[in-house]
C-alpha cells in the first residue's frame, strides 16, 4: 500500500485547549489515511469533552485513572487499526506534509523499527530540541539530544539511525509493537521511550532520525525549575532503565555510581539549596528501586 493507514495518538492531562490546537493542525496534514486517537488521562480540573465536540472525527478514550505516559499511550495503541503507530505530544503542532517522510522512511526498509522527526521549539521556531541522540554515557547513563539549542540552518538534515527516539513524536510499525510488546508501564513517565528503544535494537531493528518530517513542540527552550514529580520519576527511572538495559559488570558499576556517587550527591545538592521536598523525592526515587524487584522485565503484548 502507498499510503497504509497510520494511527496517531496523543494523550491529554488537562489542559484539553492544547490538545485541540494540536488536533486543529492535523486537520491540515496532506497524508490521506489516518486516524487519529485522543486518550484522556483522568483528568481532573478540566473537563475534556471540548476536544470530542469540537473534533468529532477523533476517536476519544476517556481512562478512568491517571495511566502515565506509557499506560495511556498503550491503551491507544490497543484500539488503533493503524499498520503504523505515531506517538504524539499533545504539545506539539506539526507542518502539513510531516507524515510522509516518516511513513515512507518505514515503507523503505524493514530493517528500522522507530522513527523520530526533527523537533524544534514552538516559541523558537528555528531552535533545535531534537536531531537525534547520542548512546548513554557509559557508568553515568549520561545522554544529549543533539542540535539542542542550535538554530537551524540544515546542518542536521540527513537522515541517518540514531540512538533513541523522542518521546515527544515517535512512529512504530505495528509489527515491530507485536514483536517486542507495548511501552513498559513501570515507568509511568520518563525513560520509557529509550527503554522501548533498546527492546527495538534488541530485537534486530534500526532506529531512525528523520529530518524531511518537522513537529514543533512547545516545551520551554529552558528547563525551568524542577519539581519533586519530575525529580522523583527521571530519579527512579535512572535507575530502573540500568537494572533493565544494562547487563553483566557494566550494570554493577552503573548501579554502584547511581547509589554510592549521584544519589549522595543529589541530596546533598538539593539539601545545600533548601530545596527539601527534592531531597525527599530524590530519596523516594533511591528507596522504590531499592524495595521492589518483582517484574522487572514484565513488558504488555499487544495481541
Amino acid at each position: 500500500m502507498d499510503n497504509p493507514l497510520v494511527s496517531i495518538i496523543t494523550i491529554n492531562y488537562e489542559h484539553p485547549d492544547v490538545t485541540c490546537e494540536l488536533l486543529k493542525s492535523l486537520r491540515h496534514i496532506t497524508y490521506p489515511n489516518v486516524e487519529i486517537i485522543v486518550v484522556d488521562n483522568a483528568s481532573v480540573k478540566d473537563d475534556p469533552s471540548i476536544i470530542s465536540q469540537l473534533y468529532p472525527e477523533v476517536v476519544f478514550i476517556q481512562s478512568k485513572e491517571n495511566l502515565g505516559f506509557a499506560g495511556g499511550n498503550n491503551l491507544g495503541v490497543r484500539q488503533a487499526k493503524g499498520e503504523y503507530i505515531l506517538l504524539l505530544n499533545n504539545d506539539t503542532e506539526v507542518d502539513p506534509d510531516f507524515l510522509e517522510p516518516l511513513v515512507g522512511k518505514l515503507l523503505s526498509d524493514p530493517g528500522i523499527g522507530a522513527v523520530s522527526p526533527k523537533i524544534r521549539f514552538f516559541y523558537a521556531p528555528k531552535t533545535i530540541q531534537y536531531a537525534g541522540i547520542t548512546p548513554f554515557t557509559q557508568v553515568t547513563l549520561r545522554q544529549y539530544l543533539i542540535g539542542l539549542g542550535e538554530i537551524d540552518s540544515g546542518q542536521y538534515d540527513v537522515a541517518g539511525e540514531t540512538f533513541s527516539i523522542h518521546g515527544a513524536a515517535m512512529m512504530i510499525p505495528v509489527s515491530v509493537i507485536k514483536k517486542v510488546g507495548l511501552m513498559a508501564e513501570l515507568y509511568f513517565l520518563y525513560y520509557e521511550e529509550h527503554d522501548w528503544a533498546e527492546r527495538i535494537k534488541r530485537a534486530g531493528y534500526k532506529v531512525f532520525y528523520v529530518p524531511q518530517s518537522l513537529v514543533l513542540h512547545k516545551e520551554s527552550i529552558s528547563t525551568g525549575k524542577q519539581s519533586p514529580l519530575k525529580t522523583y520519576y527521571i530519579t527512579r527511572n535512572r535507575f530502573l532503565f540500568a537494572r533493565r538495559n544494562i547487563k553483566g559488570f557494566s550494570k554493577l558499576i552503573t548501579l554502584f555510581y547511581l547509589s554510592f556517587i549521584a544519589f549522595p550527591k543529589g541530596i546533598i545538592s538539593h539539601a545545600f539549596n533548601k530545596r527539601y521536598d527534592l531531597v525527599k523525592a530524590t530519596w523516594k526515587a533511591y528507596w522504590w528501586n531499592f524495595i521492589h524487584f518483582s517484574d522487572l522485565n514484565k513488558n504488555q503484548i499487544l495481541k
